[in-house]
């Protein structure tokens, strides 16, 4: 007889407390059940269940088996449900996190194209610069800028994103260009308001020294595409990603602040809950965020 049918068989019983209801739960007769167990104690040579007339119960050896044979026809429902599930049209509801700049500037463009692939699927994408714990909050996906904190997520790299200081050449005209880190103190400096660390900008010197920037700044805003909006007016030095910035540098409405610094680099990801296998509509996703931003970064958006 077939050695996981077997198992099955007795797990069925110890679970459902007898013959007749493991039976029914199969979808077999009694007398089918009872050649299973019987063929398992039989190939095992010792006794599996205590017989009465009114209660089936695991003997000692029996309950030690039981826990053993219950979690091996639960990892093999497992693969069966791994496979139907990578064989079957991604659906449902994709709930996704991503931060603000990132999700209007580079990510909203391109959900038409998703949603066109796959019909099925429907996007609640939540924009913030708030970090989300994934699965307390119920999301699937989150894109992520920077170190990732939490290595319980999986995580895929998408591309990566440079951070440089930037201005208006009017701002450099009005004010002269900072030639090295210490002068930004005698600048107007544009922060993001939400920092945890707050009016902080970590840089690099040319020795390869990590600097630490300090100052009150003229403007603090908690949006991205604001505080470049304010450089190009003239307002200030923003601290920006490339992918924020990059048009606007190509187009000359910015510069780089100090071109002699090293270039700051963070990866972007897409992170998501551990799980034995990833739900097709996560898959999809995924796959569809990296072939999307393949010819993207760290300078060229």
């Amino acid at each position: 007889m077939d050695r996981l049918t077997e198992m099955e068989a007795f797990a069925n019983v110890v679970d459902q407390g007898g013959f007749t209801d493991a039976a029914k739960k199969m979808g077999i007769s009694k007398s089918a059940v009872s050649k299973h167990v019987s063929s398992l104690e039989a190939r095992l040579g010792a006794r599996l269940l205590n017989r009465t007339t009114r209660r089936v119960n695991p003997t000692e050896i029996g309950l030690a088996y039981y826990d053993r044979a219950r979690r091996l026809l639960n990892d093999a429902g497992e693969a069966d449900a791994l496979v139907t599930s990578m064989q079957s049209e991604p659906s449902g509801l994709l709930r996704i996190s991503v931060a603000t700049d990132f999700g209007v500037n580079h990510l909203s463009p391109t959900l038409s194209e998703f949603l066109t692939d796959f019909p099925e699927i429907t996007v609640n994408m939540v924009l913030n610069n708030r970090y989300v714990e994934l699965i307390s909050e119920g999301f699937d996906l989150a894109v992520r800028i920077g170190d990732l904190e939490d290595s319980t997520l999986r995580a895929r790299k998408l591309t990566e994103t440079t951070k440089r200081m930037i201005a208006a050449p009017s701002y450099f005209e009005r004010y002269g260009r900072p030639q090295k880190i210490d002068d930004l103190n005698e600048h107007k400096l544009l922060h993001y308001s939400n920092q945890p660390s707050g009016n902080v900008w970590k840089l690099t010197a040319p020795s390869g020294e990590k600097r630490q920037v300090r100052t009150a700044g003229w403007l603090s805003v908690n949006d991205g595409q604001s505080l470049l909006n304010a450089a190009i007016a003239g307002l200030g030095i923003a601290y920006l990603p490339s992918y924020l910035y990059a048009q606007a540098l190509r187009d000359g409405m910015v510069e780089d602040a100090i071109p002699t610094l090293p270039v700051e680099s963070q990866g972007i990801y897409a992170v998501y809950p551990p799980g034995r296998f990833t739900q097709p509509k996560v898959r999809a996703f995924i796959d569809f965020l990296v072939h999307t931003f393949a010819d993207k970064g760290p300078t060229d958006w």
